[in-house]
This record gives structure tokens, C-alpha cells and sequence, in this order.
């Protein structure tokens, strides 16, 4: 679930290490944007490089029918209530993080699975590693600063156009039973890991839960 918290931490079984920064994340999760806002100010500070392990999470995982379709009419819990506390949250680490681009709450498209745009990403990352993470931020970008609905087909065929993959391959990809099915087996292992909520950082054996700073995210993987 997305935390109404602005941040939080939590200590968990050791799912990374290292010069490595493990990362559960969703893209439609606004936290997980601003999160990863941080982790890019703490690898731009940090003296040694750092690589992202990245795995999926599927925020929206109780409102996904048996035919793998979001189904709003189930209820999640969350009221008006709920997303004005959450818009407030997202307000005070936008300035924080510097992320005036981000559009608030209500101007994203309502509903948008992120179902394919993970399948994409997981292809990706196992395909062509070397052009996962702009990817990844592309993604990211589209969502949560231009307000394009990245669920769709069109508009991940064109991200990865722009980061200079073949936009007919992540077609099939994301229509490919195998990765599709390799998704579905990556939220399991994060519910075996007990993440219960992105964005969540680990490193060694510790994780860190929410858009933490980086200086947190520092202390969570360099120990200072």
C-alpha cells in the first residue's frame, strides 16, 4: 500500500548488500518517485559508484481482478481523506527533494495499472541492463511529471524509443506470458521478503521504508 507517512523506516531480512542498494518500488506510487529523487542526490554525493537492484511491487495488488484487471469498484480503505493526508506528505518532500516538476495527485490519470510498464522495466533490466535505469527514470518521468498514462502500450513503446531501445521489442515483451509470468513470481518474492510497502530501500541487513533522505539512505548502506 502507499503509506500516507511522508517517511518511514523499518528494519527487515538482509535482501541486499554492499555497493548495491536494493529497491521495491511501483511506479504508480508518488512516494516511490520522490524516493527515488533522494537515492539519486545520495549516488550523485557518494564517492563510490552505486548500483540499483530493482524490484517490482504491486501497489494495487487488492484491486487487480481474477483477469488481471484493475477493478475499481473494490474497496481499498482509502477515502478523500486518505489522499488529501497523502497529497500533503507528497507536498513537503517535493520541496525537500527539489522536485518542483511533480504534478500533484489529481492531475495523474485516474487508474493506471502499472502492471505492463514493470513488465517492461523487468524486461529490460534483464535484456539490457545497461539502459534499464534510464528507462526506469523515463517511466517515472512520464507518470509523474508530464502526466502520460504509462499502463499503455503506445507510451511505453515510446519511452523506450527515446532511451534508445527497439520500441517493437517492448512491444512483445510486454505481451509475452513468460515475463509477464516472471513478474507475477517477482511480487511473490517480495511479499516472502515481507515488504508490505515501496518505496523500500535494503542494503545488507537492513531496509529503510518510505522517501527517506539521502543522508538515511547513507547511513543505511554505508553504515555513517
Amino acid at each position: 500500500m502507499v503509506s500516507r507517512n511522508e517517511e518511514s523506516t523499518e528494519e527487515k531480512t538482509a535482501v541486499g548488500n554492499g555497493e548495491t542498494i536494493t529497491v521495491y518500488s511501483d511506479y504508480v506510487c508518488p512516494f516511490c518517485y520522490l524516493g527515488r529523487k533522494s537515492l539519486e542526490k545520495y549516488r550523485e554525493e557518494r564517492a563510490a559508484e552505486l548500483e540499483i537492484d530493482w524490484h517490482p511491487f504491486d501497489l494495487r495488488a487488492q484491486k487487480r481482478g481474477p483477469d488481471g484487471e484493475i477493478d475499481g469498484s473494490l474497496d481499498d480503505g482509502k477515502d478523500d481523506a486518505y489522499y488529501e493526508e497523502v497529497q500533503r506528505n507528497v507536498d513537503k518532500l517535493r520541496d525537500r527533494y527539489g522536485a518542483d516538476e511533480m504534478l500533484d495527485l489529481e492531475e495523474i490519470p485516474e487508474g493506471i495499472d502499472s502492471f505492463d510498464a514493470q513488465v517492461a522495466s523487468l524486461y529490460v533490466a534483464s535484456e539490457y541492463p545497461d539502459h534499464w535505469l534510464a528507462f526506469d527514470e523515463a517511466i517515472f518521468v512520464a507518470l509523474w511529471v508530464t502526466g502520460r498514462d504509462v499502463g499503455t502500450i503506445d507510451v511505453l513503446a515510446d519511452l523506450a524509443k527515446e532511451v534508445g531501445l527497439d520500441p517493437d521489442e517492448i512491444r512483445a515483451a510486454v505481451t509475452d506470458e513468460t515475463y509477464r509470468d516472471r513478474l507475477r513470481e517477482a511480487f511473490e518474492e517480495a511479499q516472502r521478503h515481507g515488504v508490505t510497502a515501496v518505496p523500500t530501500f535494503a542494503s545488507g541487513e537492513h531496509a529503510a521504508r518510505g522517501a527517506v533522505p539521502p543522508e538515511q539512505l547513507e547511513r543505511l548502506v554505508d553504515g555513517t
